[in-house]
């Protein structure tokens, strides 16, 4: 398997377990708190896209989704994946698709549970598959920067 390859499945794996984990025990809308007026855990289903948009749109989030990873992988040499750091980039952004298609196929809706907030400022709840998605991106612009 290729190092991109395992990125995405150690990726996939880690999201699974982690949403399976606020499934099984935390119930939904009762949020934990982990750090008082920041940070708590939440169980939120999300059938949109990120922020909520394009909610009820499940099965067509999951088509485009499907789409992009195969479009990833189609392009995949076009990323400069013989760089490190760049096919670190891939693997994120490919295991963070593939993780909440997964979801949206068992699911209907993605699993959401991180909730950060600071005072009225609230960010939307998101998972480790959104995150490794930005991680994924930010981390390809910067490569993408760099010369070669």
């Amino acid at each position: 398997m290729s190092r991109v390859g395992l990125i995405a499945v150690i990726v996939v794996l880690l999201d699974q377990l982690t949403k399976w984990w606020v499934v099984e025990f935390i119930s939904p809308w009762q949020p934990v708190p982990i750090l008082d007026g920041f940070f708590q855990l939440v169980h939120w289903r999300n059938s949109g896209a990120a922020w909520g948009i394009f909610r009820d749109y499940n099965a067509v989030l999951a088509v485009i989704s499907v789409l992009t990873v195969l479009a990833l992988y189609w392009f995949r040499h076009s990323f400069g994946i013989e760089r490190p750091a760049a096919g670190w980039a891939l693997g994120l952004i490919s295991g963070g698709i593939i993780g909440n298609v997964i979801d949206r196929v068992r699911l209907h809706c993605v699993v959401d549970f991180l909730d950060f907030h600071i005072g009225e400022h609230h960010w939307p709840a998101f998972n480790l598959a959104d995150s490794a998605i930005c991680a994924g991106v930010v981390l390809y612009f910067i490569v993408s920067r760099r010369k070669k």
